[in-house]
């Protein structure tokens, strides 16, 4: 668990990545910093307690006083860092929220405090350690069910490696919610594939040599009644690697 200069004890304090973008709401039109309420709501199922990160890298300094990281889902990463033009099909990039989760990933990993990348994060994780993506995974696999419909969630039957962090906690196949067009391609140096769905799609990486940094490409907080993944992440933040049941 992260120290703050005092014995004290708490229940972790979970970062949050959030998003920031151009938005509407009651007579107010501007930008905002804003996250789906399920992250929220499933680390405080789950034990911990939320709080959420600005996309602004100096909110890697934030990353000293928290206790695990979650980097959320979200739009695409800019091809440009993992060093390819933009396919056709990729979405707008937002540079500021690429270079913050970067440098709040980094701070994470400087700190050995755990870290959980839904869907963009995983990606995001991929790409900071050096790896690249599949910008637009239909032309890869031949179909779109990890995207079937806008703003309507799929889903994908995931099969993990026994013996894996993730296979550990939910077991070694898993029907889970997905919405992405993206996924890991050249897995970056130092991760390990522990998942995958039946079309050969990666779906779950680890870091080797880390207490507790895992990625998965569906979304874990969709589904309130399994909070197995985020309980996970809280109790390795409190040192207690064994989580309690679902």
């Amino acid at each position: 668990m992260a120290s703050n200069g005092s014995s004290r004890t708490h229940r972790p304090i979970v970062g949050l990545t959030a998003y920031g973008e151009h938005v509407r709401y009651g007579v107010w039109e501007h930008e905002a910093v804003l996250l789906p309420v399920t992250y929220p709501d499933v680390v405080l199922a789950s034990g911990g307690i939320p709080v959420l990160l600005p996309p602004r890298v100096e909110s890697a300094v934030a990353v000293d006083r928290i206790d695990a990281l979650v980097l959320s889902g979200g739009p695409d990463i800019a091809p440009g860092r993992y060093g390819e033009a933009p396919h056709p099909r990729t979405g707008e990039p937002r540079p500021e929220r690429d270079a913050a989760e970067i440098a709040m990933l980094h701070r994470a990993l400087e700190r050995g405090i755990p870290v959980l990348g839904v869907c963009r994060g995983v990606q995001l994780l991929n790409v900071a350690l050096g790896g690249t993506l599949v910008q637009h995974v239909p032309d890869a696999v031949g179909h779109t069910g990890h995207n079937p419909t806008p703003g309507v969630f799929g889903t994908t039957t995931v099969g993990l490696v026994p013996g894996g962090r993730v296979a550990a906690t939910v077991g070694t196949t898993v029907a889970v919610q997905c919405h992405h067009h993206q996924a890991i391609d050249r897995v970056a140096p130092g991760l390990r594939v522990t998942g995958r769905a039946a079309d050969g799609t990666v779906e779950a990486v680890e870091l080797d040599g880390a207490p507790f940094v895992v990625g998965v490409q569906w979304h874990p907080e969709q589904d309130a009644t399994d909070v197995r993944l985020m309980t996970a992440l809280v109790a390795a933040a409190t040192g207690n690697p064994t989580p309690p049941g679902r």
